[in-house]
């Protein structure tokens, strides 16, 4: 287990909350300033976003109107020059299911200026009937309608990967059998070259197994994707940024649009931070990952929307 302390969680926040470009070579990460509205350098290239954790039905101190931040978030995404070409969720779109959250979210979405949008539920999304609701929206087209899916996109792979269907029970990710055999037939005829992207709800990588911010069969997994050399894996569920380099593997977590929560073990428990909306606005916001061919692995920002 990777052991992270509160100063180095405060300094990985204050970098994010600037807005910065981060790429990796070697292992060895490097980074710019970007403006808000700017998009990474894409001309041979494609950007996306990701948007994690909006939790539409939430209402706390850190955030009286979740539906209201991710509609800024998504007026930040129309901002992007030059435009992402599609948008991941990864995760808890609504707040244990509330009445009409799952509308809420998609007609909010509706309004991002991107040629499809592609998902993956959080255990908010599946507590209350086990999946049924999210499913019945988001599992047509899907590996069996069970919420797994791959793409490509401009010679990159991307995977959606669902690891929160037992989490009410066990208190961690958990992907299981089914899924693992078919990530490796998935990727089986890909050449080592091929970037790949994973997407999921719960960290694939032991980021506080305490908490259950870890995915239990997560090396099963990840052994199909060592072979490659630009794996890029991006999660949500924590709702802040933390980044490890595992080889060619280039774990990252992403903010929430709605709360953030505490840094691991700083607190008692997990749950939404008990602060003003003001202070709450500089730890919640979107990513933007940018590939470019011959640069590897992908351009991450985070931006916030305080």
């Amino acid at each position: 287990m990777d052991r992270i302390d509160r100063r180095g969680f405060l300094e990985c926040m204050a970098w994010a909350g600037t807005g910065v470009l981060w790429a990796s070579s070697g292992g060895v990460l490097s980074s710019r300033l970007v403006t808000e509205a700017s998009a990474a350098d894409a001309a041979a290239g494609f950007s996306f976003v990701q948007v994690s954790d909006t939790h539409v039905g939430f209402k706390g101190e850190a955030n009286p109107d979740a539906a209201a931040t991710l509609q800024q978030v998504v007026d930040r995404v129309n901002a992007l020059r030059p435009a992402p070409a599609f948008l991941l969720h990864t995760g808890d779109q609504t707040h244990g299911q509330k009445p009409g959250a799952f509308d809420t979210v998609a007609e909010i979405l509706k309004g991002a200026k991107v040629e499809r949008a592609f998902y993956v539920p959080g255990e908010h999304d599946v507590f209350l009937d086990g999946g049924k609701e999210y499913l019945a929206r988001y599992g047509q087209g899907t590996v069996g309608g069970r919420g797994w899916q791959s793409f490509d996109y401009k010679g990159t792979h991307v995977v959606g990967l669902v690891n929160v269907l037992k989490y009410k029970g066990e208190g961690m990710g958990s992907l299981g059998d089914d899924q693992i055999a078919w990530l490796e037939k998935d990727l089986a005829p890909l050449g080592s070259s091929t970037p790949i992207v994973i997407f999921s709800h719960v960290p694939l990588w032991a980021v506080y197994p305490k908490w259950g911010w870890t995915t239990e069969d997560a090396e099963r997994a990840l052994a199909s994707v060592r072979r490659f050399g630009s794996v890029t894996v991006l999660n949500g569920h924590i709702h802040q940024v933390l980044r490890k380099v595992e080889g060619t593997i280039a774990f990252h977590t992403a903010m929430s649009t709605a709360f953030p929560q505490p840094a691991p073990g700083s607190a008692p428990s997990p749950g939404p931070m008990k602060i003003p909306e003001a202070e709450a606005r500089r730890m919640i916001g979107i990513t933007d990952v940018t590939y470019v061919p011959g640069q590897h692995p992908l351009a991450v920002v985070d931006s916030t929307l305080g």
